[in-house]
């Protein structure tokens, strides 16, 4: 494998005595410092999306809601944080799904829930080709799955400790699940850092020795060590510099073509997202309001918080030609968590929203082959439907109240594609 060297990260220092040897992990400097709004511009981006692999991962109708405490000497629980709230989707053998939304959307969690960090409120999480329900296990008989299901966590500095050599750090998960000799654990773990592009030699030195970029290797390093099937990327490129993120991220583009590894790739910067991921899920306040390949989402997102987060991002093409992309505001804070509005959660900020909204909650509709969106007015940005698409599907009229001439459809709401979905414009059920 080729090794990406991180070693231009400018907060290397070597008048800062925390940073005093990093000058010593140094390579070749990187000259590709492009932006991901720039390399997307130049076609470099993910693999393309394979329609027929197999789920490493189900998802189906996890919840987490968190119990919120009264004060006083005797706390009862009065109410819950609704930080995950019935998402579905499925992430494919060797393939990427980016995971993407505003802070506090429930990304994170979801990640969590995933390792089993926290234990789900409801829902399953089939996992493997024998899809074992990690949702229903116990810590014990979790054990032998956390060997294949890992996570880089978002900040190389608090990630890991600092009272630890890189090496007890990189070599802790072999030596918990025996999977080497004990005497061979020191060979595993520098041939590990080498992989992800740091010196070997520097097995005995501590965290604060590296920059940011090189103790986010570490932490990769680290994920790597039980051969995953799938890795849970939490933000893991946000604490680090613009300059070398790119670099981060092609590295584990690299390790899941050579390592055959699926991702979970959670991000809030959707031009990241869409260098690194074939299909995306965009979260809103606990819930997945649409999810589709990347040609989709970014050609013709077909609800309207994902076109206000798309027109937030920077495009390379528009500004080289003096244009600039019209931006949507979204007026209003996000609702609580805690008291979620009725109906549809993005209602109360939504330019679209109706009376059906309120009262209706939109499911998570199949619009296209692997195309879902959660909205009745579904629609590409400048064409919205004046009247809601799904009220005939759910037996309602335009306002959300039963239509008792309407029999509403049976409609799929697990993970995965049907070969049948609506067709918004015609109103009516297609077949592939």
């Amino acid at each position: 494998m080729s090794n990406i060297n991180l070693d231009t990260d400018p907060e290397r220092n070597p008048a800062n005595p925390e940073t005093k040897h990093a000058a010593e992990l140094a390579g070749p400097d990187d000259q590709t410092k492009l932006t991901f709004a720039q390399l997307a511009a130049q076609g470099h981006g993910a693999t393309r999306l394979n329609p027929d692999a197999e789920a490493v991962l189900s998802v189906d109708d996890l919840k987490m809601y968190f119990p919120v405490k009264s004060s006083g000497v005797v706390r009862r629980t009065i109410g819950h944080v609704q930080a995950v709230d019935g998402i579905s989707f499925e992430v494919p053998r060797g393939g990427s799904l980016g995971l993407v939304g505003e802070s506090g959307c429930g990304k994170s969690t979801t990640g969590r829930l995933i390792t089993r960090l926290y234990e789900p409120t409801g829902g399953a999480m089939y996992f493997g080709e024998d899809r074992v329900d990690l949702a229903k296990l116990s810590n014990r008989a979790m054990k032998p799955y956390r060997r294949d299901v890992q996570m880089i966590f978002q900040d190389p500095y608090t990630s890991l400790n600092p009272r630890h050599t890189v090496g007890s750090i990189v070599g802790a998960p072999l030596a918990v699940h025996k999977v080497v000799p004990k005497n061979k654990i020191k060979d595993r773990v520098k041939e590990l850092l080498e992989v992800v592009g740091l010196n070997p030699e520097h097995y005995n030195r501590y965290p604060n020795e590296f920059s940011g970029g090189q103790r986010q290797r570490i932490g990769i390093a680290r994920a790597l060590t039980l051969n995953p099937k799938l890795l849970v990327a939490d933000e893991p490129v946000s604490a680090l510099d613009v300059s070398i993120q790119a670099q981060v991220v092609n590295l584990l583009q690299e390790l899941q073509a050579e390592m055959d590894i699926a991702f979970l790739f959670i991000a809030h910067d959707l031009a990241i997202v869409r260098h690194f991921c074939p299909e995306v899920a965009v979260m809103y306040l606990g819930k997945i309001v649409e999810i589709a390949d990347r040609e989709t989402i970014y050609g013709s997102a077909h609800h309207p918080y994902t076109q206000a987060l798309l027109s937030a991002v920077p495009d390379v093409k528009q500004a080289a030609i003096g244009g600039r992309r019209e931006r949507i505001r979204l007026e209003g804070d996000v609702p609580s968590p805690i008291n979620p509005p009725s109906g549809c959660r993005f209602r109360t900020r939504c330019h679209l929203a109706q009376d059906i909204c309120a009262k209706v909650e939109p499911p998570l509709l199949q619009i296209g082959p692997r195309h879902k969106v959660a909205c009745h007015f579904a629609g590409e940005l400048g064409d919205a439907p004046r009247t809601p698409v799904t009220s005939g599907l759910l037996g309602v009229d335009g306002q959300g109240s039963p239509d008792p001439s309407v029999t509403p459809e049976e409609l799929a709401t697990g993970p995965g594609y049907e070969k049948r979905w609506f067709d918004v414009k015609s109103r009516q059920m297609v077949s592939a």
